[in-house]
């Protein structure tokens, strides 16, 4: 089947969804709305819909939710990775822990 030029806008937009989060710094986090943001978006799930299809190979685990909280389904393997790469964090002991936005979050502008 011929690719559709609205094909090659969501490829375009996937490849540039996961370029924003390659630079990601170690230690460092972005929310879904802020990886749109970088690329001049508001479509935040959309977002998260690109990472959890095509986000494999990229630092994955540096793309937090709004709350802080890793990935759902993904926090016990999110948890070694942000441990060891210095990552702050908020919570633990009964309440999970989540990323300390107003420390680890990186701005891409």
């Amino acid at each position: 089947m011929p690719s559709t030029s609205e094909d090659s806008a969501g490829d375009d937009f996937a490849s540039r969804v996961l370029a924003v989060v390659d630079s990601i710094p170690p230690g460092q986090v972005m929310t879904y709305g802020d990886v749109a943001a970088a690329l001049g978006s508001r479509a935040a799930r959309m977002v998260g819909q690109v990472m959890a299809y095509y986000g494999g190979d990229v630092p994955w685990w540096r793309v937090v939710r709004s709350s802080g909280h890793p990935p759902a389904n993904h926090e016990h393997i999110a948890l070694e990775h942000y441990r060891a790469e210095g990552t702050p964090l908020l919570g633990g002991g009964r309440s999970p822990y989540r990323v300390d936005l107003r420390t680890a979050r990186h701005d891409a502008r």
